[in-house]
C-alpha cells in the first residue's frame, strides 16, 4: 500500500492495567469493586480486550499492551492473547513492519527514575515484547507519555526508533502534528516523535457523543482544518486509553471497528500506523521536547511525585513518593554491597534478570553468566534474594499508585505491599532491616477519606510475608520487632 502524498489516520490505543497480583501468591485476589466479576482485569477483559480482538481491531490500530497485563491475559485467556499477536503478525507479514508497540515493564514514570531504572524498565519491556511477539519492537509507548531527554536516549540506545507524545510536550508552540519530527539526543543518536492531535484525542476520550457513529466521525475529520499542509502527505494521530473502547464507554469497540474498517471508504483518509507511515514519510525536521512532561498532567510529572491540582487533596503523594524513593535507594545501596565482589556488572545483571521472570533461564544459570568467582551456597542464595528484592523495588513505583486522588485505593495499597515484599527480600539477602526507616516515612501518608495510614498496610504485608515464607528465614537473620501499639497484632 503506497501512502505517499496521502492522508493517514492513525488510532493509537494504549491498553494497560496496573499489576494487581498478590506478591506472595502471584494471583489477583477478589476485588469487590469489580463485581460481578472476580477482579477488574476480568471485567475489562470481557468488556474490552476480548471483543476488540474478536472484531480484528488489533490488526488495524496502533497499540501497546502493558507487559504485566499481557502476562495475565496469556495465563488466563490465552486464546485472546494469541488472537492479538496474530493480528499484529499479519501486518508484519504484509508490510514488513508492525502496528504493535512495546511499553516499559512496570508502567513507571521514567523521568522520575534514575538512569539505571530507565534502562531496566525499557529493557524489561523490550524483552517481554520480543518473547511475546517473536520480533523486536520499533516503537515504544511511554507510561503516561512521560518523557525527558535521558529517557529518549535510553530508548534510542535500546533500538527503539519512535514514540508518541502530546503536542504540548513539543519545544515549540502550535506544533504541526501532521508530520513526524527528529529529536537529537545527548548520546549522539536521534529518535522520531509523532505528536497526536489533542482536540480529537480529547473528544474521543471524554465526549461520548463524538463516538456514537463512526461514519459521522470520519466525515467530521474532513470538514475541519486538521490537515494544514495541502497536497502533502499528512498523518492525523488520535491517542487514547484502549479501555475506552468498550469498558469506559460501552459499544465503542464497535465504533473503533467500523472507523478502521469501512467508515473511511469514499474519503481520502486511509488507516495506517507509525512504523508503516514512517517507511515512506520519515522525519525531515528536528524539534526539541519539554523535559519532565506527560500527556495526563499539565504540571509536568507532579501528579506522580509532589501532587498537583490534577487531583484534589493530594498532599499525601509527596511523602509517599519520598518514602518509596528512600527505600529504592537503600535497596540499591545494599544490592551493590551484596553484588560488588561477586558480579562483574551488577546493573547488567539486573537488566537481564527479566530472563528469569520470563522463564527463559534459571537464576542459577543467569548467575553463572555474570559472577566473578565460583559462588558458595549462601552467596548464591543472597544474590537470588536481592534480585527478587530488585524486582519488587521496580514494581513498587507503578504509576497508578499516585494517579488518583486518595491513598486508600487498591493501587497505592498494592504499591505498599510490593515495597514490603522488597524490604523482606532485602532483609533475607543482607540481614539489613529497612522497615523502621520506611515506617517513619510512611506514617505521614494518610487517606483523607478513611484515615488509613500507609505504615499500617506495610506492617500487615510484612507480617503476612514473614508467615508465608516462615521456612525461608536464614538462621542468622532476625525479624524486626515493632514496639508501637499501632502495629500490635
Amino acid at each position: 500500500m503506497s501512502i505517499s502524498n496521502s492522508l493517514g489516520l492513525c488510532i493509537h490505543a494504549h491498553f494497560y492495567q496496573p499489576t494487581r497480583e498478590d506478591p506472595l501468591t502471584g494471583k489477583i485476589p477478589q476485588e469487590p469493586g469489580a463485581a460481578p466479576y472476580h477482579d477488574w482485569n476480568e471485567k475489562i477483559y470481557d468488556r474490552c480486550y476480548r471483543p476488540n480482538a474478536e472484531l480484528g481491531v488489533f490488526e488495524r490500530v496502533s497499540f501497546n499492551i502493558g507487559p504485566t497485563l499481557f502476562d495475565w491475559m496469556a495465563e488466563n485467556h490465552p486464546d485472546t492473547s494469541q488472537q492479538i499477536i496474530a493480528q499484529a503478525h499479519a501486518n508484519l507479514e504484509h508490510f514488513g513492519v508492525t502496528n504493535a508497540l512495546a511499553q516499559p515493564y512496570h508502567h513507571t514514570i521514567l523521568p522520575l527514575g534514575g538512569f539505571e531504572d530507565k534502562v531496566t524498565q525499557v529493557r524489561w519491556g523490550i524483552a517481554d515484547f520480543e518473547q511475546r511477539f517473536g520480533f523486536k519492537p520499533q516503537g515504544m509507548w511511554l507510561p503516561e507519555a512521560a518523557v525527558d531527554l535521558e529517557t529518549l536516549a535510553v530508548l534510542a540506545d535500546c533500538g527503539i526508533q519512535f514514540t508518541i507524545l502530546a503536542p504540548w510536550q513539543a519545544g515549540v508552540p502550535n506544533v504541526d502534528v501532521t508530520r513526524p519530527y527528529r529529536v537529537e539526543l545527548p548520546n549522539g543518536k536521534e529518535i522520531t516523535v509523532i505528536f497526536y492531535q489533542a482536540e480529537l484525542s480529547s473528544n474521543v476520550s471524554f465526549n461520548p457523543q463524538a463516538t456514537v457513529n463512526a461514519d459521522d466521525f470520519a466525515q467530521s475529520l474532513l470538514g475541519r482544518e486538521y490537515f494544514p499542509r495541502k497536497g502533502q502527505s499528512s498523518l492525523l494521530t488520535i491517542a487514547s486509553d484502549g479501555e475506552l473502547y468498550g469498558h469506559h464507554q460501552p459499544f465503542r469497540d464497535r465504533f473503533l471497528a467500523r472507523l478502521t474498517d469501512g467508515a473511511l471508504s469514499g474519503t481520502p483518509l486511509r488507516t495506517t500506523f507509525p512504523a508503516l507511515w514512517l517507511q515512506e514519510n520519515p522525519a525531515t525536521q528536528t524539534i526539541a521536547i519539554h523535559d519532565r512532561t506527560s500527556w495526563s498532567c499539565h504540571h509536568g510529572v507532579a501528579r506522580w511525585s509532589t501532587g498537583c491540582d490534577c487531583t484534589p487533596r493530594s498532599a499525601w503523594k509527596q511523602p509517599f513518593f519520598a518514602a518509596m524513593q528512600w527505600l529504592g535507594q537503600e535497596i540499591d545501596r545494599i544490592y551493590l554491597q551484596v553484588t560488588s565482589t561477586l558480579v562483574r556488572d551488577p546493573w547488567e545483571l539486573r537488566h537481564q534478570y527479566i530472563r528469569v521472570r520470563l522463564g527463559q533461564t534459571r537464576v542459577d544459570d543467569l548467575l553463572r553468566e555474570h559472577v566473578l568467582p565460583p559462588l558458595d551456597e549462601e552467596q548464591a542464595r543472597s544474590l537470588d534474594l536481592i534480585l527478587r528484592a530488585q524486582f519488587e523495588r521496580q514494581r513498587m513505583f507503578t504509576s497508578c499508585g499516585w494517579f488518583f486522588e486518595d491513598f486508600d485505593r487498591i493501587e497505592p495499597r498494592n504499591n505498599v505491599a510490593y515495597a514490603a515484599q522488597a524490604a523482606w527480600w532485602t532483609l533475607l539477602a543482607s540481614g539489613e532491616d529497612l522497615t523502621e526507616g520506611m515506617l517513619d516515612r510512611l506514617h505521614a501518608v494518610t487517606s483523607c477519606r478513611s484515615g488509613l495510614c500507609a505504615d499500617i498496610i506495610f506492617v500487615r504485608q510484612f507480617r503476612k510475608t514473614s508467615q508465608f515464607y516462615k521456612d525461608w528465614a536464614l538462621p542468622r537473620r532476625t525479624l524486626p520487632q515493632w514496639s508501637s501499639e499501632a502495629y500490635a497484632d
